[in-house]
């Protein structure tokens, strides 16, 4: 991807790909992003990502009764962010399962990786049980692991 990215983000080569500027109040006494405001950069990405293919969890919940919940999460901080910092975080699938799905998510400066995140994100029903996704649903994540075209198509549902 060459450019500015929209502020909603954009696909490219199998991955969504969402921008984030560091404010001040993302950073901490020593000035760099303080560690868990990452995980906010990669919640905003994930929920940014499932707008792109057409899915508003709030409608989703209220239509349907599924939530999505993080069950289980890794991070790998390997070099700091800072005030101004103009960051990319990429989002890709790894797995889809029945009722789950696994993210890897990089937190990028320019070509630097700066923090690695994986996911296994759960669907749950209103019983608070696993539920597996909906055929429509699946379809449009796994278009991410395609091309930019099926993404659009997803998106316009």
């Amino acid at each position: 991807m060459t450019g500015p990215l929209p502020r909603d983000g954009a696909v490219g080569d199998g991955a969504y790909l969402f921008p984030v500027r560091v404010y001040y109040e993302d950073t901490d006494a020593a000035g760099l992003v303080y560690y868990a405001n990452y995980l906010k950069f990669a919640e905003r990405a994930r929920t940014e990502m499932l707008r792109r293919l057409g899915v508003e969890q709030e409608r989703l919940r209220a239509e349907t009764g599924l939530v999505f919940v993080v069950r289980r999460c890794t991070a790998d901080y390997l070099l700091p962010a800072r005030l101004d910092d103009d960051l990319v975080v990429v989002t890709r699938l790894a797995t889809l399962a029945g009722a789950s799905l696994d993210l890897d998510q990089d937190v990028r400066r320019g070509d630097a990786v700066l923090v690695r995140l994986a996911f296994q994100i759960a669907c749950l029903g209103q019983s608070g049980r696993p539920q597996r996704l909906p055929p429509v649903l699946r379809s449009a994540l796994a278009s991410l692991n395609d091309t930019e075209t099926r993404m659009v198509t997803a998106h316009a549902r």
